[in-house]
């Protein structure tokens, strides 16, 4: 018996590979990836009209319609492939972490010099990338600092251009994501993906690469070390988002995670589970900033929820992946 579980597993890989993963990932494709990006215009066309209309900083219609668009894009962000990457298109969307300051150096040049870059959308988008997209927005709309920075005419243009920067960028990735897909729903020998093996390779490093930097980024940083926890240095503190990013993350990567687990019961519901308890626990903490990470009560909490996301890599990493015949290998934190 021990003889026939040691040649079950050497086979399981192979296996794996044998399998058609065409449907898994038409699945992913059609109700996974092309939702999220074809909804993503929508919202950000939104908070381009809301700032046509009102560009006032505290303006709750403003605020709102920032929200949404940035719950769009939060949901979409861990797809750091193909199209989303064409052009910086990530980074010029969220530029964060910003260990150097360069977001605030580059809105206050804009400020400063009464940049007509704000008047022509083609020549911002060839601006700064650190003074384009929501973390950029997120420091007109919420940052005193730059409440009463030069002129309050400019200052409005300029929160007009970064919510058209976006628009402009969501507009392309979801255009580019149409022609995009069919290469990875259907590879070929001449395509992006040559093999069914290298598309599903691409879908599970998006998963581990978004649940690495959910634990070790936006909760990581902010936890820094027991003696010197960094609140500062939260996703999106300023808009009380942080939090918020993370439970939107862990809610697409789950559907991502079941559709990719869809051939294997087990493994599916074992890794629902520990989503579902990573949810859970993200929804216990009443700290949207976290600003808790420098109380030791709130912040075992916390540290429980990075936890528990960590359980879910495991679950990803030994079963999922060995599973599918696959691993994360090379992903996009890496760096060159």
């Amino acid at each position: 018996m021990r003889i026939l579980t040691f040649v079950a597993a050497l086979m399981m890989p192979l296996a794996a590979q044998a399998q058609d993963r065409a449907p898994i990932l038409m699945d992913v494709a059609e109700t996974h990836i092309l939702p999220r990006f074809d909804k993503l215009p929508e919202t950000t066309g939104a908070l381009v009209s809301a700032s046509r209309v009102d560009c006032d900083p505290t303006s709750p219609a403003l605020r709102a319609a920032y929200d949404a668009a940035f719950d769009s894009w939060i949901s979409a962000s861990h797809l750091r492939f193909g199209p989303t990457e064409v052009d910086d298109r990530a980074f010029a969307m969220a530029f964060w972490p910003d260990t150097k300051g360069f977001t605030t150096k580059a809105l206050s040049q804009h400020i400063a010099t009464e940049d007509d870059a704000v008047q022509d959308p083609e020549a911002y988008a060839e601006t700064s990338i650190a003074g384009r997209g929501f973390f950029a927005l997120e420091r007109m709309l919420f940052d005193p600092a730059f409440a009463e920075q030069g002129n309050a005419d400019y200052r409005c243009a300029l929160i007009q251009a970064i919510a058209a920067d976006i628009d402009a960028n969501a507009r392309a990735m979801a255009d580019d994501w149409q022609s995009y897909a069919p290469g990875l729903t259907r590879p070929s020998e001449n395509g992006r993906y040559r093999t069914q093996d290298e598309a599903m390779q691409e879908l599970f490093k998006a998963l581990s690469t978004g649940l690495e930097f959910t634990a070790d980024t936006r909760l990581g940083r902010p936890l820094g070390t027991f003696d010197r926890p960094r609140p500062n240095r939260a996703e999106a503190w300023r808009s009380k988002r942080s939090l918020r990013h993370v439970e939107l993350s862990l809610v697409a990567l789950r559907d991502l995670a079941s559709r990719l687990a869809f051939d294997h019961p087990d493994i599916a519901a074992d890794l629902d589970a520990a989503f579902a308890r990573a949810i859970e626990n993200a929804q216990a903490i009443d700290d949207p900033a976290l600003a808790g990470v420098s109380d030791p009560q709130a912040r075992f909490r916390i540290e429980a929820l990075q936890q528990s996301i960590h359980d879910i890599r495991a679950i990803a990493s030994t079963e999922l992946g060995p599973t599918l015949g696959i691993s994360a290998g090379f992903n996009s934190l890496d760096g060159d």
